[in-house]
């Protein structure tokens, strides 16, 4: 399970949810986990192309990885995001709860069309 240090939001034209996930091999320093999407353009896009991309510093070589599905467990401070790829696991306890439920708010907006499932959300 990877650990959050705080979640930043964007809901302008890019809806933006990023996890700052701490380094593992170098507490002192973060990788971001960024959720993206781009609803203003995305009808320029194929289908199978629509949704939520996900991108983690630490696998660079995916470009195309999908969200299909996140959990938030509110008791445990737990995300599961389960991805076209690979499911991470993160551990929100450090993060502040404003920040969280502005990442509701963001989450909600990102599945407009619910090509994603939100549980806990």
């Amino acid at each position: 399970m990877e650990t959050v240090a705080f979640i930043s939001t964007e809901n302008g034209d890019d809806l933006i949810v990023s996890f700052a996930v701490i380094d593992p091999a170098d507490p002192s320093e973060i990788e971001s986990l960024t959720l993206l999407r781009t609803p203003k353009y995305e009808h320029l896009l194929e289908d199978w192309e629509r949704g939520v991309s996900v991108s983690f510093e630490r696998y660079v070589e995916d470009n195309e990885e999908l969200l299909e599905e996140l959990c938030l467990d509110r008791k445990s401070a737990v995300v599961r995001l389960t991805t076209s790829l690979r499911i991470y696991e993160l551990d929100l306890r450090k993060v502040d709860e404003k920040e969280v439920t502005a990442m509701r708010k963001v989450l909600v907006q990102m599945n407009d069309d619910r090509r994603i499932r939100l549980v806990g959300v």
